[in-house]
Parts: C-alpha cells; sequence; structure tokens
C-alpha cells in the first residue's frame, strides 16, 4: 500500500492556533516572573516581568495580529488580484511553455540562476515578504520544467533565505541591529560584519543550490521519488499544469502583457533599493508624484498600489472590458485569501508573544548564563539562543531591536567581537525563519505553492542541520579571529 495516501498532516492554521495557544499556558504559568528591565519592541516602556495573557487577549490577538499585518495583508491581496488579471490572458502560461521549450535540457540552470538571483535579494535589502509574489509564477514554471511544487518553494526560500541568513547590507537585520548597538553606546566596525556576512551568505547559498538540484533531478527522472503525498501531487496537477500545448500559441500580444509584467516586478524590487543611502537620486521625481514617497523608500503600501495600476494596464493591453477587469480582479484575490488569513494568524503569534514578554525573560537568563564562558561556547550558546528567539520573534528587525542591546553589550563586556555577535543574530534569525511555523513568509509562501507544512519540514531538515553547523564553525573562527 503506497505511504504516501496515508499521510495526513494539520493545516497551516491549527498549527498556528495550538501555537498560540501554548503561548497562552507559558504567559500564565510564567506570570509575574522577573528579568532585569528592557524596552518593549512595541511600545518602547520598560518591561521587567512576564504578563500572563487574559482570555481576552488570547480571543483577540487574531485580530490584532490583521491589525499588524494590515499592510502586508492589503498588498497580498492586490497581488491575487493582479495576478488574476494576468492569468487570464493566457499570457503567463504561453511565456512559461515557451521558456520551458527553449531550456529544454537546461532546467537545472534555471534553479541556480533563480536562487542566485533571490539570494542577492536577500543578502542586499532582506527579500522576505515581497518573495511571495513569485510563488504561483514559480511554480507553474518548474511543474512545467518536470520538477514539482516542493522545488519551487525551494528554489524562492531557500534561495532568498541564504541571502537573508548571510546579509551584507540588509537594513531590516544588520542596520537594524548597528543602530541598536549604538543605542547602547557601542559603535560596530562594518569591515568586520561585511566579510563574515559574504562567507556565510556564498557557503549557505552553495549547500541549498546543491539540496534543491539533487532533489530537482530526482523528481525529474523518476516521479515516484518525489517527496508530495497524494494529495499534495493533485493539487499542484490542478493547481499549476499547463494547458495542452497546442492552445499555447505565444503571440504578440502575449509578449506585450509579459513586458509590462517584467516591469510591475523590476520596478517594485527597485523600489525596495536605499537608493539614497547609496547616493543615488534620479528616480525621486516620478515616485513622489505618484505614491508621494521617493523610489527607494517605498513599502508595502505603496507596493500594494504600484501593482493595482499596473493590472489596470495589463487589462488594457490585453483589450479586456470593465466588467472583465472587476471579475478577473476579485477572482484573483479570492484565490489568495487563504494566504492573507495565515500571515494574519501568524503575526498574532508575534503579537501576543510581545504582550506577555515571553521573549525578554528568555533573553535575559540566557545572557546571564552565558557570561564567562569560553570564546567558542559563548558562540555557540549565542547561536543556539538566537535559533529559540527567532522562533518566537521572526521579524529581523524587532529580534535586532530586543537583543542586540543586550548580547551585544554582553560580547563588549566580555572583551569579544559585538560585530561576530550581529552575525550570529543574523545567521541564527536566517536559519530558523526557513521553517518557523510563525513566519507569515514560510507558511504563506507554502499555502501558495499547496505544499504542507510537515513535507517542507521533511525537505529542509538535512540541510538546515548541514549549514547550522558550517555556520557555526564560521562564526567560531570569526570570533577567535576578531
Amino acid at each position: 500500500m503506497d505511504t504516501k495516501k496515508k499521510k495526513k498532516s494539520l493545516s497551516a492554521f491549527s498549527i498556528l492556533f495550538i501555537i498560540l495557544f501554548v503561548i497562552f499556558i507559558i504567559s500564565k504559568l510564567l506570570n509575574g516572573m522577573g528579568f532585569d528591565p528592557i524596552e518593549d519592541r512595541i511600545t518602547g516602556e520598560m518591561v521587567s516581568q512576564v504578563t500572563g495573557a487574559k482570555i481576552s487577549t488570547l480571543v483577540m490577538s487574531p485580530y490584532n495580529g490583521f491589525v499588524d499585518a494590515i499592510d502586508i495583508s492589503i498588498f497580498v491581496l492586490v497581488l491575487g488580484g493582479f495576478l488574476g488579471i494576468i492569468q487570464s490572458t493566457g499570457a503567463l502560461e504561453a511565456g512559461i511553455h515557451s521558456l520551458v521549450k527553449k531550456r529544454k535540457g537546461k532546467e537545472l540552470s534555471l534553479i541556480v540562476i533563480l536562487m542566485i538571483l533571490f539570494s542577492i535579494g536577500g543578502t542586499t535589502y532582506g527579500m522576505a515578504e515581497e518573495t511571495v509574489a513569485f510563488y504561483g509564477i514559480i511554480t507553474m514554471a518548474m511543474v512545467a520544467a518536470g520538477f514539482d511544487s516542493l522545488v519551487a518553494v525551494g528554489t524562492i526560500c531557500l534561495g532568498a533565505g541564504a541571502g537573508v541568513l548571510g546579509s551584507t547590507v540588509n537594513p531590516f537585520s544588520i542596520s537594524a541591529a548597528v543602530d541598536a548597538l549604538k543605542g547602547v553606546g557601542i559603535d560596530a566596525n562594518q569591515k568586520i560584519i561585511l566579510p563574515i556576512g559574504v562567507v556565510l551568505w556564498i557557503v549557505t547559498l552553495i549547500i541549498c543550490i546543491f539540496t534543491v538540484t539533487k532533489y530537482a533531478k530526482k523528481v525529474q527522472e523518476d516521479k515516484g521519488s518525489t517527496l508530495l503525498s497524494l494529495q499534495e501531487q493533485e493539487d499542484m496537477r490542478n493547481e499549476f499544469s499547463l494547458s495542452d500545448s497546442e492552445k499555447l500559441e505565444f503571440t504578440g500580444k502575449h509578449k506585450a502583457i509579459l513586458i509590462v509584467f517584467a516591469i510591475t516586478f523590476i520596478v517594485m524590487i527597485g523600489s525596495l533599493i536605499p537608493w539614497k543611502d547609496l547616493g543615488v537620486n534620479v528616480f525621486d521625481g516620478w515616485s513622489s508624484k505618484l505614491t508621494g514617497e521617493d523610489y527607494g523608500d517605498w513599502y508595502f503600501g505603496e507596493i500594494a498600489m504600484w501593482f493595482f495600476i499596473m493590472g489596470i494596464v495589463t487589462a488594457i493591453v490585453a483589450g479586456m472590458s470593465e466588467k472583465e477587469i472587476v471579475n478577473e480582479f476579485i477572482a484573483g484575490a479570492a484565490d489568495i485569501l487563504s494566504v492573507v488569513l495565515i500571515i494574519v494568524v501568524s503575526r498574532a503569534v508575534s503579537v501576543l508573544m510581545s504582550s506577555t514578554h515571553i521573549d525578554a525573560l528568555i533573553l535575559d537568563r540566557a545572557a546571564k548564563a552565558l557570561y564567562g564562558l569560553s570564546p567558542i561556547i559563548f558562540v555557540i550558546g549565542s547561536y543556539l539562543l538566537y535559533l529559540f528567539l527567532s522562533f518566537l520573534i521572526p521579524s529581523t528587525s524587532g529580534l535586532a531591536s530586543v537583543s542586540i542591546p543586550v548580547m551585544g553589550g554582553l560580547a563588549y563586556a566580555l572583551d569579544m567581537s559585538p560585530e561576530v555577535m550581529i552575525m550570529i543574530f543574523s545567521a541564527g534569525c536566517g536559519l530558523i525563519n526557513l521553517i518557523t511555523p510563525t513566519s507569515g513568509v514560510v507558511m504563506g509562501g507554502l499555502e501558495m505553492a499547496k505544499v504542507e507544512y510537515s513535507t517542507w519540514v521533511k525537505f529542509v531538515t538535512k540541510p538546515m542541520l548541514i549549514i547550522a553547523v558550517v555556520n557555526v564553525v564560521i562564526l567560531c573562527a570569526s570570533m577567535l579571529m576578531f
């Protein structure tokens, strides 16, 4: 009997609601437990004890998660509407079919190129939530190339994740950590941070590319070697299989639509690069007139409206009527609603954790336990701490503001490198955010690709262990050097 048929997994929603309830119980058990005063990352007030969550806090946490995640929620809904218009034109299917035909026999190179590009986005500007926009497209392309939907998730999540793990100039982790350290009177040396980040990035990316391409080759040669359950395989065929090839003529109109499509994504990616910090101001005029923000200062609100505008432009190029535009946009948004709800519940976990201050208690106890240890044990202990803290606080900027003043200050007081501590934070947070169910990026991406969380865990566990060992070796060597 096929064991894949027996496979049953909890839904992403069930996993997240279980986590919410567990945090609620833990906060009750630890209510009133004190720790050294620390600044609350949400309110900015000083807190010094765990606060047990009320039943009302638990009940309202999904709503508060929605309020906290309203920007990305709107972005994802508008993105769904945009993709609904694109897919209704048939241009995406025809374009992917044409691409796969041209790269026949070279499909693995497509994975490598995409993972490198995603990793560059990760290491430079912390590409994470933005990857949600690519899951549907990349999954369709990978399925058409003879792979499965898990290959698509690996390409995007491990590609961007390798870059975020080895952040070099990522403003959401490195800059946030440097600023947090400066807040306690310690200036970090970027000349130490940058080379460590590059080494972590490249080594991790190599491991990730090897993992994904090895699995992809197995699946391409033998469809029975897929890790997907029978239900996941059926979902993959229903959601991402292309139409019959004879219906996929790649017309001039299709090419024009895909040019608009490409411009939309290129502008989105460029809008997240801090051009002012790089001394580039040539893009400002049109951007500030369109959104009220300079190009490079966009966030989810501006990006959402950019996709909305380009969805209308695409529909005009395709010759759609007003009624067709509205119907296809609404249908596309409806298709992606489950992703929004998963992001909302994921954020609810983060909100509940912050309000109870359990994360601050763990940080305080761990910092005291690490005091006076040898550099190697100190690095290993700090890395393990960040793996756990990153599960509680998946936001890199939020975790940096809470932890770096404590951990960076501790390293400095022990005559160790606070710069290496910043990279321990980046590596630990980057690794656990490849798999943590409290991350809306992970859970939302899996939902879009129709891959179960348990399947992703099975796929990524071994490479994560390898990455962890290699990262610790690099970080220990760095601490001894600097």
